[in-house]
């Protein structure tokens, strides 16, 4: 048994991607950040779903279509569609943010 807020990274320089579990059509990822963001005119365009949850810190991702931006307190969560570009706009640097991030294939 593990618990999600135990064995945090010390060093967070850099967002910290743990995998938690994968099979052949899902990954399971434990993410921390500390005041991380996508790089400037980066998006994601990923080839699979990511339904992610927000456990801990605040954040923001951002949508290349209509402009959208979603703020993200601990509680909440979404479904990020497959190559619907995204970019993680912010997170919170006053606290650890900690995700819960499950990637899955279209059917």
């Amino acid at each position: 048994m593990s618990n999600l807020f135990e064995k945090l990274p010390a060093n967070l320089s850099q967002e910290t991607i743990e995998i938690l579990a994968s099979g052949q059509q899902v990954t399971i990822e434990r993410i921390v950040s500390n005041g991380q963001s996508s790089p400037k005119g980066f998006w994601y365009d990923q080839n699979q779903h990511e339904w992610v949850v927000l456990l801990k810190g605040e954040a923001r991702i951002e949508f290349i279509d209509h402009h959208q931006t979603v703020c993200l307190k601990p509680g909440d969560y979404l479904n990020i569609e497959a190559h619907r570009k995204h970019r993680v706009a912010f997170t919170s640097n006053h606290e650890t943010t900690v995700w819960l991030a499950i990637h899955y294939s279209p059917s």
